[in-house]
């Protein structure tokens, strides 16, 4: 029988998720819920699967430019056409939006950054409008 800790800990208790990002969003507006549920609940996760190949189970650090990319590739897929539009009605006109948006994630405690991580890696990735356009997901 294995023997009890001497100090064991308290079980962790669950985030809240909702609650959190409830206040995320009241520290900044400017993304609707949409967005942020967008990263976390599919981009994240379409990213590390889809676009960076890596198996189920596994996981690996993804660069802003690897985000941002399966963000776009999720979002025609999801939205065809109309993805620009879903985009600027979320309030994300840049690639740099969507780094607002993972970090404001990463302070919440929703999402974990590498120490090299900056919000500037996800300066400039692409253009929104063309990299929406339905010729892009070819």
């Amino acid at each position: 029988m294995a023997e009890e800790p001497d100090n064991p800990q308290e079980p962790e208790t669950p985030i809240d998720v909702e609650a959190v990002l409830l206040d995320v969003r009241r520290k900044d507006p400017r993304y609707r819920s949409a967005a942020y549920r967008f990263v976390l609940f599919q981009g994240i996760e379409y990213t590390l699967r889809e676009y960076a190949g890596v198996p189920q189970g596994e996981y690996r650090h993804m660069s802003g430019r690897e985000i941002c990319e399966g963000l776009r590739l999720l979002a025609l897929s999801e939205f065809g056409p109309l993805a620009f539009d879903v985009w600027a009605w979320w309030g994300v006109q840049t690639t740099r939006d969507w780094g607002e948006i993972v970090f404001n994630l990463i302070h919440a405690g929703l999402l974990n950054a590498d120490e090299q991580d900056r919000i500037e890696d996800f300066d400039d990735v692409y253009d929104v409008r063309r990299a929406l356009s339905p010729a892009s997901s070819r």
